[in-house]
């Protein structure tokens, strides 16, 4: 057991806790349930009482009411792929990220790209909110809309067509920052622009993109959203857009005069309510 402060696992996990590297760290029985159930191996793990003394354990955890068990972890890339992909760009906050992975796995999407300027995937902030999907769905790195799979759809704020699903091809939605949204080149490489008609004056962009993938995997098994569906079957006019809006919501016309100010359906938050970078 250890009872040394100045174990090298100890040393490497403050340090883990603190920077992006090549592992990262993961705390409690749940999340580490998950990365078992994901067939995927811990560098090491350490539990209260058992591997390490509980009051050192304590020291070194991220959480404010300590943990029992933590465990190390390689970090994963992998490829973006469809037939469902979502890609964030600019989303610099770990808890959006983190909450974004847990969506896009909960709707069955294929992939998370993660684009420049985007926060760890793999952060402590990130992984706790992924409640597990970290270990389950698969987490890339791009640096052009090009790498993207299949049709890729640029959210922003009152541009485009409402958003309507479901989207029966192969597809990327394209998520931004909250206050800058969307670069303009990235709204220019899109296949087409659309937004979330609300009534109110912003989403913040883990919660845009959630309801983007419900409207994209509407009206089917969230699983279906994994197996490729038939080409060809998606409506709307020449300029790409789809339909109406997504049932239940505010069904305000789309305002084009207007510049697209978020990448996620009027995503731009009040100050207020901004999680931390």
């Amino acid at each position: 057991m250890i009872t040394s402060p100045h174990n090298d696992k100890l040393k490497e996990i403050r340090r883990l806790q603190r920077r992006r590297e090549a592992r990262f760290v993961a705390e409690g029985e749940d999340l580490i349930a998950a990365a078992d159930a994901a067939g995927w191996p811990a560098v090491y793990r350490l539990r209260a009482g058992v591997d390490v003394a509980p009051d050192l354990l304590d020291e070194v955890s991220a959480l404010g009411s300590g943990t029992r068990d933590l465990a190390v972890y390689d970090c994963r890339w992998a490829q973006p792929t469809g037939p469902l992909c979502v890609a964030l760009w600019g989303v610099r906050d770990p808890g959006n990220v983190g909450t974004v992975l847990r969506a896009a796995l909960a709707f069955g999407a294929s992939s998370v790209a993660l684009g420049p300027d985007s926060a760890d995937p793999f952060a402590p902030k990130a992984v706790r909110a992924s409640m597990g999907a970290i270990f389950a769905i698969p987490v890339a790195r791009v640096a052009h809309p090009d790498e993207l799979p299949g049709t890729r759809i640029a959210l922003a704020a009152r541009s485009g067509a409402p958003l309507s699903g479901p989207i029966d091809e192969p597809a990327t939605i394209v998520v931004g920052a909250e206050r800058a949204g969307l670069p303009g080149e990235i709204l220019a490489a899109a296949d087409e622009v659309a937004h979330i008609p609300i009534a109110t004056e912003s989403l913040n962009a883990a919660m845009a993109a959630t309801v983007a993938l419900y409207e994209a995997t509407r009206g089917r098994p969230a699983a279906g959203a994994r197996a490729r569906p038939a080409a060809g079957a998606r409506g709307g006019p020449a300029t790409g857009a789809r339909g109406g809006p997504p049932a239940g919501a505010h069904a305000g016309p789309p305002t084009p005069a207007e510049p697209a100010r978020s990448a996620a359906a009027d995503a731009r938050p009040q100050p207020a309510t901004v999680p931390p970078a």
